[in-house]
């Protein structure tokens, strides 16, 4: 009865009716866009299954294209996280789609459950003390704190409705926005969580898909969680061979993987550390989850893990804040926050259940990876329905580029090479050994991007040149300047 009334739903939604609720986009002004956008927002059921029910507001902004004859098929760039606002990197994207912009619409949507669309932000401030972030049970406890907050929500009221941010809804609203724009197809460029999120719309909507682009493949059967670990643990041993083979590295610090080891060892353990932010010492105990966490974080930036030797270094010798102050690197580059209650709805109702079945062995330094912190956390949190096809990844009848960093220790070429394998002859997949998570701004790709999406011919998007990218050098190992006092006179 249920998936009758789904489905009668959803087709009055998809058809006239869906386009129908949105309000005309009017003129507005966005951080970190020199010009004038326009900004719209389409209405949309909370739950498909009762379209009387809660409402919420689909936000979107619409970059037009400089060209007066622009090209009818416009780019929706995707967000990952999950629960980043696509609108709050608009200003830090637009450098990636300028030659895109000249003949297309730029179009960013907040996925329901960020940004304006319907937020499930914790209200936390970006940067915590580090004794409290180094808290697991106090982050827990915060994370039910928030749970209550949400449910004073219009958009919430229950705890059940935290069920209904959803990839599989998401993308039924991302249609919703293509109606009201009038393309009948479109282009998407997802990264990360993105690119799942993309997979997901292509599943539901291939007639509408012109060309898909997916930056740090993250299938809809990855379960991050269990993957977390395996994946970080490639990546760190990837960052000791490299040391071992770059002379000057192998010099410096020949006992890395020995530090790193004494320094596990060593945990848990008191530690005063600077705060990267206020210079204030803060007293708090050093487990291996947190060493872990800190160590994970830059390996996603192959220019900041070139800087890990030096800061393994240190912490081996009670010396933590180059780790730290490493550790936090990312979050104080400036980048949109995650709404909290929006990535746990989504990887709880849509990672957790298939975690049994992953079957992923411990690494052996990551263990298990996030998946202890993970099952805590799901065990309260409402967890929503996912349809079984979402899993499944089928042939696609439109051209796929999907890129992937070699030393990426999220989204390894591994996963991106059977999505690819699933998609068919219409997928190709580039990986750019020496890179690491998102490439969409490294190099030549935005250059790569804008030939895939402009090419006129499918065969002429599929047979791309991505020489340029494939041989990007990987940074040297950072010296700190005493080291160069000990290196031999020339």
């Amino acid at each position: 009865m249920r998936a009758r009334r789904l489905a009668a739903a959803l087709a009055v939604l998809l058809g006239a009716g869906g386009a129908a609720q949105a309000a005309e986009p009017a003129p507005c002004r966005i951080d970190g866009l020199a010009r004038e956008v326009l900004c719209g927002s389409v209405a949309r059921p909370l739950d498909p299954a009762r379209p009387e029910g809660i409402g919420i507001e689909v936000h979107y902004v619409v970059v037009p294209a400089l060209a007066r004859r622009k090209l009818p098929d416009p780019v929706f760039p995707l967000a990952g996280g999950p629960g980043q606002s696509a609108i709050d990197l608009a200003g830090a994207m637009m450098g990636v789609f300028a030659r895109l912009n000249n003949r297309r619409d730029i179009v960013f949507v907040d996925q329901r459950g960020t940004g304006r669309s319907a937020p499930l932000d914790c209200e936390e401030p970006a940067a915590q003390p580090l004794a409290e972030s180094a808290d697991v049970g106090r982050q827990l406890q915060k994370l039910r704190e928030c749970r209550e907050r949400l449910l004073q929500r219009p958009h919430v009221k229950e705890a059940a409705s935290l069920g209904f941010y959803t990839t599989t809804l998401a993308m039924q609203d991302l249609d919703a926005v293509r109606q009201a724009l009038g393309a009948r197809r479109i282009n998407l460029v997802g990264a990360s969580y993105g690119t799942r999120a993309a997979l997901e719309y292509q599943r539901q909507f291939p007639q509408a898909l012109r060309r898909s682009v997916l930056d740090g493949v993250a299938p809809p059967d990855m379960v991050l969680p269990a993957s977390s670990g395996v994946d970080a643990q490639a990546a760190l041993d990837a960052l000791f061979a490299a040391c071992h083979a770059e002379p000057a590295c192998e010099r410096r610090w020949s006992a890395l993987r020995q530090d790193w080891e004494a320094l596990l060892a060593s945990l848990p353990r008191e530690a005063t550390v600077a705060d990267p932010l206020t210079g204030a010492p803060q007293r708090f105990t050093l487990t291996r989850d947190v060493v872990l966490a800190v160590v994970r974080a830059p390996l996603y930036v192959p220019a900041l893990a070139a800087a890990l030797p030096a800061a393994i270094e240190a912490a081996a010798q009670s010396r933590f804040e180059p780790l730290v102050t490493l550790g936090g690197a990312l979050s104080r580059r400036g980048a949109p926050g995650i709404a909290t209650g929006m990535h746990f709805s989504v990887i709880c109702a849509e990672d957790m259940p298939r975690l049994a079945r992953a079957n992923a062995a411990p690494a052996r330094d990551f263990g298990a990876g996030l998946a202890p912190l993970y099952e805590q956390a799901c065990a309260f949190w409402p967890r929503g329905a996912v349809p079984e096809a979402f899993y499944t990844v089928g042939r696609s009848a439109t051209p796929v580029l999907l890129l992937s960093g070699g030393l990426d220790p999220a989204t390894p070429p591994r996963h991106a090479r059977r999505v690819a394998e699933a998609l068919g002859a219409q997928a190709r997949h580039v990986i750019v050994p020496n890179a690491g998570h998102g490439l969409l701004g490294s190099g030549c790709v935005p250059d790569l991007l804008f030939r895939f999406i402009d090419a006129a011919g499918d065969a002429d998007a599929l047979a791309l040149d991505a020489a340029c990218a494939t041989t990007m050098p990987r940074p040297p190992a950072f010296l700190p300047p005493q080291a160069f006092a000990r290196e031999p006179a020339r």
